[in-house]
């Protein structure tokens, strides 16, 4: 890159080093699930700003299956992934790690889906957020229900505005 090129701002990872395998094997202790369930339910994590590759997921799934962390049974030409004791106590071994990469899941899905907004809105929602703060705690009756009325407005417009 040269001194007069623009620095071009890198996209943040999405998850850390070992998270996607712990935050599948947790969602595989919740409940037995199909590959294509877990990518969906990842995916869900990040409102679907990141999606996991099934040459992620699989090979994995696939590990589990080696270590014993879970077994596999065929349902309608497809796998679904049951947890096993040795899965179980896994979870429960590393179970502050799980919380630790559900923290970052959730924190990196928010600074997907912000850098991803609109730039006016982006802003717009900082100068509302500094106006906010601005108040320190102060405020009144009215106020409180007109602005509430106004977020609340402003919240079912972006809902029911369909995507282009």
């Amino acid at each position: 890159m040269s001194a007069t090129e623009p620095r071009r701002r890198s996209s943040p990872r999405p998850l850390g080093r070992g998270d996607l395998r712990l935050l599948l094997l947790s969602l595989i202790g919740q409940a037995p699930r199909h590959g294509y369930e877990l990518i969906q339910q990842v995916s869900e994590m990040f409102m679907r700003v990141y999606t996991p590759s099934a040459g992620s997921v699989y090979p994995l799934l696939a590990d589990f299956e080696n270590q014993r962390w879970v077994q596999a049974e065929e349902e309608g030409g497809r796998k679904r992934y049951h947890i096993t004791a040795v899965g179980q106590a896994q979870l429960k071994l590393r179970q502050g790690e799980v919380d630790d990469a559900l923290l970052r899941a959730r924190h990196s899905a928010r600074v997907i889906t912000k850098a991803n907004l609109p730039p006016s809105v982006r802003e717009a929602m900082r100068e509302l957020t500094h106006s906010m703060m601005q108040r320190h705690g102060r405020w009144q009756g009215a106020d409180v229900e007109r602005i509430t009325a106004l977020l609340d407005e402003a919240t079912a417009l972006v809902r029911d505005t369909p995507p282009e």
